[in-house]
């Protein structure tokens, strides 16, 4: 259906990738990933035919028809958000747009071309659009009193919803989307789940949630070396099998029949872990072709993630009392919140409002006043805190040896050598360890901050939405390292395998209080009974 042939893409002398030679077919989802730089989103928009390749093309069925998911959120502020849906089908917008202005102007010379017109539209089921595009909202969490809005007045996360309803619009044959769960909560991330793996057509798409990529895709494109290697299997698959090649090739001299009998357990494990029907039958054709020299070694590096403690907490760890905030705009986030943290709990903390969870850690990191209630923490704890927003931290023009100081408790740990060890650990060796602040990515200023979480030695985490900015590597790293972290931890995340793994509490922030309830956070979102408790608690 979509196929690309001969494509290289350079920039100076850079190499993104070279001689890509590969073909998208009808019912698959195919993930793309690469570490961060390597030419994702650039592959991405060449498929979409908004940017040229250095060499060779990319060829789309003929009738086939297209969409993207929008990156410009303001691109459409002028028009109301039905017909902006609507507008992702651009051939049939484009008849609708030319009957409209035909029948303004109606004479007898203009019957024949509407009559034509007509036919396409019903052809194209054109007369249901609407309402096919105010299902696709309601679906997305958008409201029916919303759907005649102008774009332009509606704030920055329904906008996504509304982009993305666009790109979904009338069945394309082909659906392109650059990460397309940001912003998302998780209601909607798992309607989009479904919609998608249940989606006939094909779909490419990048994506750093990797619960989002094992739920739909059917194949792995991976980005590495410079060339794009094809998968059959989702994401842990993917995972799995390059880190097998990885010990293999570590391990040189390990003889052959140990080599094929440690692929053979990876094969049957996942054979019998395969989660749809249709990624079954195209992995086990993989598998029973599957070679030792076939699986790749990836060239990422992943941070090592260390989070030790300076002490072992005792019993008391955090009480909150009849904890209330409002927003600046006087919206009501939650009230009289009582929570008594227990020693070794990892709670998910979330809510259908994100300014409600920031409201929380701010609060009881003392950066915020509470409009009612107090919270008293533990003599024996020590906490550490990532927010949301980190951009305060990196005000200076530092070099990243002198930020990180700031947080040495001794002389020792002033000294350079010690500094860098942190830095080191978080892929900022060499000459990256002397990188201004100012200079940072998004993704680089998250790792100064667990480099600094790492150095304080905190026996409680705090963490609001850690994993935004991250690649891949960095997220698989982390969420390891808090698995296997003792102490005790606060975090919100919208990375469904974070919370599922890490959480054995779960937290939700209500206008009407809290629900609190010691599950998985796939029991919890499951469950009927909390289910119907939630649409209670969210009504002012």
């Amino acid at each position: 259906m979509l196929s690309v042939s001969n494509l290289s893409v350079q920039f100076g002398k850079r190499v993104l990738f070279d001689d890509v030679n590969i073909s998208f077919t009808q019912g698959n989802c195919y993930g793309v990933i690469g570490a961060n730089g390597a030419g994702k989103s650039t592959f991405l928009r060449i498929m979409a035919g908004q940017i040229d390749p250095t060499s060779g093309h990319v060829s789309l069925e003929p009738g086939k028809r297209m969409s993207i998911l929008e990156q410009n959120h303001n691109a459409y502020d002028e028009i109301n958000v039905l017909e902006t849906v609507v507008l992702g089908n651009k051939p049939l917008a484009t008849i609708k747009k030319e009957m409209d202005e035909l029948y303004a102007d109606y004479d007898d010379k203009n019957a024949d071309r509407i009559g034509e017109l007509q036919v396409q539209f019903e052809e194209m089921n054109g007369w249901n659009a609407d309402s096919d595009a105010a299902a696709l909202l309601s679906n997305l969490g958008i409201a029916e009193e919303l759907h005649y809005t102008i774009m332009g007045d509606l704030d920055s996360k329904l906008k996504v919803r509304v982009l993305l309803a666009q790109a979904l619009f009338g069945n394309p044959d082909v659906l392109i989307m650059d990460e397309p769960t940001n912003d998302l909560d998780y209601d909607t991330i798992s309607w989009l789940e479904h919609f998608l793996a249940n989606y006939d057509n094909t779909v490419i798409v990048v994506s750093h949630d990797r619960h989002f990529l094992d739920s739909v895709c059917t194949h792995i494109a991976d980005i590495d070396f410079g060339k794009l290697n094809l998968f059959s299997g989702n994401y842990t698959f993917w995972y799995e099998s390059s880190q097998l090649a990885a010990r293999q090739r570590a391990q040189q001299n390990k003889k052959s029949e140990e080599k094929a009998k440690e692929l053979q357990e990876f094969i049957m494990r996942f054979s019998a872990n395969v989660a749809k029907s249709k990624q079954a039958t195209s992995r086990k054709k993989m598998l029973s072709k599957l070679k030792i020299e076939d699986i790749k070694p990836s060239s990422r590096r992943y941070p090592a993630i260390i989070f030790e403690r300076e002490r072992e907490a005792g019993d008391q760890i955090l009480n909150v009392e009849k904890l209330s905030a409002t927003s600046e705009d006087g919206d009501l986030l939650f009230k009289d919140l009582n929570i008594n943290l227990a020693k070794g709990d990892k709670v998910a903390v979330f809510s259908k409002d994100s300014r409600a969870t920031t409201a929380f850690y701010e609060i009881v990191n003392g950066n915020r006043e509470a409009d009612t209630g107090e919270f008293q923490w533990g003599i024996t704890t020590n906490q550490s805190y990532l927010p949301a927003d980190n951009h305060a931290f990196f005000e200076s023009d530092d070099n990243l040896v002198d930020w990180l100081r700031q947080w040495a408790k001794t002389e020792e740990e002033r000294e350079e050598v010690y500094v860098r060890g942190f830095l080191g650990k978080m892929l900022f060796s060499g000459d990256e360890a002397l990188k201004k602040c100012s200079v940072l990515s998004g993704g680089e200023k998250v790792r100064c901050m667990l480099s600094r979480m790492m150095m304080l030695r905190a026996n409680v985490l705090m963490l609001d939405e850690p994993t935004n900015h991250l690649d891949l590597e960095s997220i698989t790293a982390f969420n390891n390292s808090l698995k296997n972290f003792k102490g005790t931890m606060l975090f919100t995340t919208h990375d469904h395998e974070f919370a599922q793994t890490v959480a054995n509490r779960i937290i939700e922030l209500t206008p009407n209080g809290a629900i609190d309830r010691y599950l998985t956070f796939d029991d919890y979102m499951s469950d009927k009974s909390i289910k119907e408790q939630r649409e209670k608690m969210y009504t002012v």
